[in-house]
């Protein structure tokens, strides 16, 4: 990105007079296509990121729960005849990574 935004510096000076502006009108159109690429891959990289964190978050939930004295994810399905599964889903849910999520998200995302 920094080698496109000082091409014009390289480009101008050999330009002639009146194609000039057209030369910074195509560089402008560059640059900004460039930043819409980069602005993009950030942002897919963000959701991948964010999920990741969420599942993190997630796993340490129930690893918390699974190493406490009472492993309430185990005596839970017992009582209720839930399968672990459908208790993992809901310990996801009731983890607090869509607060943690929420409160990340900001700092990490473009203005």
């Amino acid at each position: 990105l920094n080698e496109e935004i000082d091409r014009i510096n390289w480009e101008l000076p050999d330009t002639y007079r009146n194609e000039k502006t057209n030369a910074i009108r195509l560089w402008i159109r560059s640059v900004i296509n460039r930043l819409e690429h980069c602005k993009l891959e950030h942002n897919r990289l963000l959701k991948e990121h964010m999920t990741q964190l969420e599942l993190a978050v997630w796993k340490v939930k129930i690893n918390e729960e699974e190493e406490g004295g009472n492993s309430t994810l185990h005596v839970q399905a017992k009582r209720a005849k839930i399968d672990e599964v459908s208790m993992r889903k809901e310990k996801r849910i009731t983890s607090g990574a869509d607060i943690i999520v929420k409160n990340v998200l900001p700092f990490l995302k473009l203005g």
